[in-house]
């Protein structure tokens, strides 16, 4: 009887400490986490999935490159108004100009998932979840700056946070809002034969 294959190891390419959460809700934990750190820019005229969908599938293949035989998970999460890509909120006046353009809108929430099998397959998958907020007051507006929550979050906002209290409608995957759709992960895993 011989031994089975080892098995091969798992890189998450995300310093997202969500992602290693959200991971870790269904069971998995990375053997090694390695974030690609990519220049994330849009390209001209590119629009929000296409650009989550591209930069999933570069932070994977970047990372693969240094872990041949691994099996390289990478995510990437856009909020997007129409064409318009929302940034990844830095400072104050950003989050509010984030949440100004929210407020009482509809937007999409759109998730890239890449992963390179350890044969070097690579598969890759883009998920949508619509979202609508309420009609933002200045004041409630100026709570949520005040949790810091905003903070290097796409669109300006977290809604596993204080933003769920904002958030009138939800359709489709929560977990690809908070950065990773679980039921496509695993589904991906699984078909680049992961156990």
């Amino acid at each position: 009887m011989t031994d089975p294959a080892p098995r091969p190891s798992f890189v998450l390419a995300s310093a997202s400490p969500r992602r290693l959460d959200l991971l870790a809700q269904i069971g998995i934990a990375p053997d090694i986490v390695d974030p690609a750190d990519l220049d994330e820019t849009s390209l001209r005229g590119e629009l929000p999935g296409p650009h989550a969908l591209r930069m999933a599938r570069e932070k994977a293949v970047a990372v693969a490159a240094r872990h041949p035989g691994a099996l390289v998970l990478a995510a990437d999460t856009v909020v997007g108004v129409g064409r318009r890509i929302l940034p990844k909120a830095e400072d104050e006046a950003e989050a509010r100009r984030c949440l100004a353009l929210l407020s009482g809108r509809r937007h999409k929430v759109h998730g890239g998932l890449a992963i390179v099998a350890p044969d070097g397959r690579a598969l890759a998958r883009r998920v949508e979840t619509a979202v609508i907020f309420k009609r933002l007051s200045d004041a409630e507006i100026d709570a949520y700056i005040a949790s810091g929550e905003w903070r290097g979050k796409a669109g300006g906002y977290a809604i596993q946070g204080c933003a769920a209290a904002l958030v009138r409608q939800l359709s489709g995957s929560y977990t690809n809002v908070v950065g990773l759709c679980l039921h496509e992960t695993v589904k991906m895993l699984s078909g680049a034969g992961w156990r």
